[in-house]
């Protein structure tokens, strides 16, 4: 049993059997009472993200988990399938594990896959992912005349952006994977 004093950034943390990554934490010392530890907490399979405050004499279990480099591969409808590029294993993961992530996956891209107990729980994305355009509405003149405009584009998977007027079909762009936002145009 660990204390909250230990929690860091990427603590796993099992509550209730189920697993939390701490995103955020701050230790607090109030002058009346006892102190806390208030923690932001992503839960591994849902990706649901809550506040929960831990009394420092409170006891946590921290789990280990390892995160692998993979290679997205395929899906076959309800797994995912990703490959150890080293060693060529391939891992599954049931489409309920990993639904937030799904949208940003295309065959071949690089993700971390969250491994705990032997068995893949979840994948961890890159911050930024790069798409080709697949479609989006040619600019107008004079659409721009307001400042900053955008306009719906989708990418080579299939997700779907809002971008700046600017971007045109074929241009590579970074989106953001937290936001879901476009980021930059890529230069090739």
């Amino acid at each position: 049993m660990a204390s909250p004093n230990d929690i860091k950034k990427g603590t796993v943390i099992n509550i209730s059997n189920e697993l939390w990554s701490v995103i955020d934490f701050q230790r607090v010392a109030p002058g009346k009472g006892s102190s806390f530890v208030r923690t932001r907490l992503r839960n591994m399979k849902s990706g649901k993200v809550q506040e929960i405050n831990f009394k420092s004499a409170e006891s946590l279990t921290f789990e280990d988990v390892q995160y692998k480099k993979m290679q997205y591969l395929y899906n076959d409808g309800n797994l995912y399938t990703f490959m150890d590029n080293v060693t060529y294993d391939q891992v599954a993961i049931a489409t309920g594990d990993i639904e937030d992530a799904i949208a940003y996956l295309k065959e071949g891209i690089d993700v971390n896959v969250v491994m705990h107990a032997g068995q893949a729980i979840s994948v961890s994305l890159p911050q930024k992912i790069q798409y080709t355009v697949a479609y989006t509405e040619p600019a107008v003149k004079g659409d721009t005349a307001s400042g900053n405009v955008y306009k719906d584009a989708e990418m080579d998977n299939g997700l779907k952006v809002r971008v700046p007027m600017f971007i045109n079909h074929g241009d590579v762009i970074l989106v953001n994977t937290e936001t879901g936002a476009y980021s930059e145009r890529v230069n090739e």
